[in-house]
């Protein structure tokens, strides 16, 4: 059996509704699925009746945006069996999203700088969740500006993009206070995205692990098998959990498949199995 613990919905920046993921991962033979929706939880009630409805485990989940340090890439850490009602981190994700439509207006007013028509309630109407860069790109591809998303994000979105406008972030200290408080699973994601080395980027979970990581994602899309087989020794090495995910946004993100990534992925079930012993082991529920 094959699960998926890194997933996109409506809620922030994915295409499909929290039950249609569901109903997918039913249809993609998924035993259990992670909504790990960016900054937002909304997702989660709508995604917890519908695996109830499909005979799929859901696990409740977020991925939250860390600082990182100088010369890295981007630093994510999905947080999973996110308690009901969480307030603080429901505090900390409402000064996220401010800083967010800051920063979507001030997207706005560098492409229209740019000589680019674009206006943010047309932006915004793409959205049923939280807006985005993907709906940007998609407005942007609706406009002629671009013929597809990775242009968008290479000439205009991405890091260096030209309207590349930074967002708001955790600290690693902000966001583990809260998360150890809330005895979630803490995953590092995508560690090729750090953009480091192999030893930097170990350098870099041991000390996450000090705040309290407890896991690194080993299977990911975007890894190569050589990465896939570093991030499993490195777990090993440091006594890490291993996880692992799609990253599934829906059509914003085409060549990636639930649970297949771009075709070869496959995240065994055995993984969630250690991570529930784990928890168990810990005194926190499953």
């Amino acid at each position: 059996m094959s699960i998926d613990l890194h997933t996109h919905t409506t809620a922030s920046d994915g295409t499909l509704s929290p039950r249609e993921l569901v109903k997918l991962a039913k249809e993609s033979g998924l035993s259990a699925i992670a909504i790990t929706d960016h900054d937002t939880l909304q997702g989660i009630p709508e995604a917890l009746e519908a695996g109830e409805e499909y005979g799929v485990e859901v696990i409740p989940g977020a991925e939250l945006s860390l600082e990182s340090p100088e010369g890295a890439g981007w630093l994510h850490v999905v947080a999973l069996w996110v308690p009901p009602n969480p307030v603080e981190l429901q505090t900390a994700f409402d000064w996220i999203i401010e800083g967010r439509a800051i920063r979507n207006h001030e997207i706005v007013a560098k492409l229209r700088s740019l000589g680019i028509t674009i206006t943010y309630e047309d932006v915004a109407a793409r959205a049923r969740g939280t807006v985005g860069r993907p709906h940007f790109a998609q407005e942007l591809i609706r406009l002629g500006v671009v013929s597809s998303m990775n242009e968008a994000f290479k000439v205009w979105l991405g890091d260096a993009g030209r309207a590349f406008v930074p967002k708001r972030n955790f600290t690693s200290e902000q966001a583990f206070s809260i998360l150890n408080t809330l005895g979630v699973t803490s995953i590092l994601a995508h560690p090729f995205a750090l953009g480091l080395n192999l030893q930097e980027t170990e350098a870099l979970t041991a000390d996450l692990m000090q705040l309290g990581l407890d896991g690194i994602e080993v299977y990911y899309s975007e890894h190569s098998d050589a990465e896939t087989k570093a991030y499993e020794e490195m777990a090993d090495r440091l006594g890490l959990l291993a996880s692992g995910g799609s990253d599934f946004h829906g059509s914003v993100k085409p060549s990636i498949r639930l649970g297949k990534g771009k075709g070869g992925l496959h995240v065994p079930a055995e993984l969630l199995l250690k991570m529930k012993e784990a928890r168990k082991a810990n005194g926190l529920p499953i």
